[in-house]
């Protein structure tokens, strides 16, 4: 499913206009994104909880040269599936 698709569920099962609905889900991802660039978690309880995780520095092996880089330590998003989910899932 890509956005216009999610815009459309979302239109059909909320009976909001497609234009309403987008703007819905633009505001969501903004918000979730805002509170994990300042390091909040974000919980939707049943459906899952947004983090931010640290990843170490390593070193990795170019796969052209063959040669060992370095690879720096970085911040990445993380989702945990709620227990709604993973058994919807199932």
């Amino acid at each position: 499913m890509n956005k216009a698709e999610l815009i459309s569920a979302i239109a059909a099962a909320s009976g909001l206009t497609k234009a309403d609905s987008k703007r819905a889900l633009d505001a969501t991802v903004k918000s979730i994104t805002a509170a994990l660039k300042k390091g909040d978690k974000v919980s939707l309880v049943g459906f899952g909880t947004f983090s931010v995780a640290k990843r170490a520095a390593r070193t990795g092996v170019n796969p052209s040269t063959k040669k060992a880089i370095k690879i720096p330590a970085k911040k990445v998003a993380k989702f945990k599936a709620g227990s709604d989910l993973a058994a919807a899932v199932k």
